[in-house]
C-alpha cells in the first residue's frame, strides 16, 4: 500500500521529493505484489508526479532563460 508521502499535497513537494516518491512507486510496481486496485493507484500517483516534475523543470528552464536574457 502507498505510504504517507504519497498522500502529501503535491505542491508541498520539492522536485527531489517528488522524484524520490516516483522511484519508490516504480519499485513497488516492479515487484508486482499489490492488487490491481493498488497498482492502479500507484500508476495514477506516478503519472501525477511525472507531470508535476515536468512542470517544475519547465519553470526552471524559463527562469534560466530569463536570467540569461537579462545579461548585458
Amino acid at each position: 500500500m502507498m505510504n504517507d508521502n504519497s498522500k502529501m499535497n503535491l505542491e508541498s513537494l520539492s522536485f527531489e521529493q517528488a522524484m524520490q516518491e516516483l522511484e519508490q512507486i516504480v519499485t513497488q510496481l516492479e515487484n508486482g505484489e499489490q492488487t490491481l486496485q493498488e497498482t492502479l493507484a500507484y500508476y495514477q500517483r506516478g503519472q501525477t508526479l511525472v507531470q508535476y516534475c515536468l512542470r517544475l523543470l519547465e519553470q526552471a528552464e524559463l527562469t534560466i532563460r530569463t536570467v540569461n536574457d537579462e545579461k548585458p
